[in-house]
This record gives C-alpha cells, structure tokens and sequence, in this order.
C-alpha cells in the first residue's frame, strides 16, 4: 500500500503526498519491498531535486522580468526639486 502511494506520489509530482509518506516509512521484511522502496526513493530524490532546479530557474527569470520592468520605468521627478 505505502509502496503504491508513493509511486503514485512520483508519477503525479504530488509533493504534499510524498512529505507525508516520508514522514511515516513503514518497516519492510520482504528484501522485494525493501529494494522497491530503495528505488523509489532515489527517484523521489531526483524529482525534488528536479523540481527545485526549475524553481530556481524560475525565480531567477521573475527577479529579471522584475529588474527589467524597474529598468523601463520613468524616474518620477520630486516635486520639491528646483534643479529644473
């Protein structure tokens, strides 16, 4: 059961499924189920680890949209400024 949840929690990229399966890990006696859960946790690794690179992508192309747009803006004049 937790074995198929957590594939499930794999294919679907269900990060909220997959903490709480990680936070109650049962204990396996069948080295079948043991080498699946291995398996599948390394995948469960690489998908976190996939998901933060895009995050980070994604963060730095919004922090150069932002710069850009601040860039493009006009420089609102004081109103007490007499230089003019």
């Amino acid at each position: 059961m937790w074995l198929n949840q957590l594939k499930i929690a794999i294919v679907q990229k269900d990060m909220q499924l997959l903490d709480s399966l990680l936070s109650d890990i049962p204990t396996f006696v069948d080295t079948k189920e043991i080498e699946s859960a291995s398996y599948l946790l390394k995948e469960a690794s690489a998908m976190v680890s996939s998901l933060k690179d895009e995050t980070a992508s994604s963060m730095i192309q919004i922090k150069k949209n932002v710069d850009f747009l601040r860039s493009t803006q006009s420089k609102n004049k004081n109103t007490l400024d007499i230089s003019s």
